[in-house]
């Protein structure tokens, strides 16, 4: 595999056919042009000289668009540090919502509403069920991320939830079932499909929804009418995956999930003038990889796809992780528990210092004689607008 080519590369020979026969929403046109410039003198950039042996390094700067491949490493390291303060060891649960297929053409055509709506639903449905004695009688708390791919970058709207494996009852103890989850998926599916289609209906009702492309024959209601009855009547999926072993893997594997891209650099194996091929999961095969050849603007018109709308939030806390209740309640469970708090190493350091913890790599030091090096301020500084 040739690791040396990266999305930026297949943007940079693709992206001008692309634009001769495709549209851009704003934020899809906003990530394909940082993707283009990361780590270029467009982006800006950082000079520093070593004080001893007057070596020069420049460093461009990289575009933070939260969709770049290039841009997410350290933003997952500081977020996974950040979450482990909030770890409890006690059993996690992996729960993943899904929506039937024949929505996914409306779900495009309106993503702020009906990506919401996932996040509403599978929330109610938590709540519903963890209040319910039968089930468990508890508050838990839940953290939610959004993916909207598959493996082959199509696209494929789904919730992954990450679920704390016990709550707070009503007298403020602990409650949990061991490495048994709470909930059966069979009950989850169908309370889920009863807030997501009452939310899709109500949306339909006050003519919120837009239809556009293959979407488009949902303007008429009774095609409208028969896409609800037809999404009552079939089963829903919801499955969970098994307890996570230790509260350490419990992050780990959360922070490859909320920071995950439709595709990274490792999966594309090369590159012709016409093609790109990358690797995607067979699921027929045991899930092994097997590689994928495409033309390079069908590649970015389905890595598009996923850029999310403006201002979204994909990483969402609920219940007892939720902002408001967590620093207090998680105190109190990790009492109960009698859990030790993990303590940033990263909370209130400078990016070098973070660096430094996190790589051993010192970003103040000449790499070929050791001495320091200091800021030279550039004559001219590009920045994307």
């Amino acid at each position: 595999m040739n690791h040396d080519i990266t999305i930026q590369d297949v943007f940079h020979r693709f992206l001008p056919q692309y634009c001769e026969t495709h549209n851009f929403s704003p934020q899809q046109q906003l990530t394909a042009l940082c993707i283009s410039k990361c780590h270029t003198l467009e982006m800006g950039a950082n000079l520093s000289e070593c004080e001893n042996c007057h070596k020069k390094y420049i460093h461009y700067n990289s575009c933070k668009n939260r969709h770049c491949p290039m841009c997410q490493g350290m933003e997952v390291d500081e977020w996974i540090d950040k979450q482990q303060e909030n770890v409890l060891d006690v059993p996690y649960f992996h729960t993943v919502f899904t929506v039937p297929e024949k929505l996914y053409s409306l779900i495009y055509s309106n993503q702020k509403l009906l990506y919401d709506a996932l996040y509403h639903a599978a929330h109610q449905t938590m709540e519903e069920l963890s209040a319910d004695p039968k089930h468990l009688g508890a508050r838990i708390g839940y953290i939610c991320v959004l993916h909207t791919w598959g493996s082959r970058m199509n696209y494929h709207p789904h919730l992954h939830t990450i679920v704390l494996g016990g709550g707070l009852d009503a007298a403020n103890k602990w409650k949990d079932k061991g490495k048994k989850f709470f909930f059966p998926v069979k009950v989850m599916s169908a309370v889920f499909k009863k807030y997501y289609l009452r939310e899709l209906k109500q949306f339909w009702e006050d003519k919120k929804l837009e239809y556009h492309g293959t979407a488009a024959h949902l303007k008429n209601h009774y095609e409208f009418k028969a896409l609800l009855n037809s999404l009552y009547d079939k089963n829903w999926v919801v499955y969970t995956k098994e307890a996570f072993n230790g509260a350490d893997s419990v992050i780990h594997y959360l922070g490859r999930y909320t920071h995950r891209i439709a595709i990274s650099n490792r999966r594309i194996v090369s590159m012709t003038d016409e093609t790109v091929t990358y690797l995607v999961k067979d699921y027929k095969n045991g899930g092994k990889y097997i590689e994928q050849t495409i033309k390079g603007t069908e590649f970015l018109r389905m890595f598009l796809m996923h850029v999310l709308p403006k201002g979204f939030v994909r990483i969402r806390h609920y219940g007892l992780l939720s902002c408001r209740n967590k620093k207090e309640k998680m105190a109190h469970c990790r009492k109960l528990l009698n859990c030790i708090q993990y303590i940033s190493k990263l909370r209130g350091k400078t990016c070098a210092e973070k660096l430094m913890i996190l790589y051993k790599k010192d970003i103040c030091k000449c790499e070929a004689c050791g001495g320091n090096l200091h800021s030279l301020s550039l004559r001219g500084r590009y920045m994307l607008t």
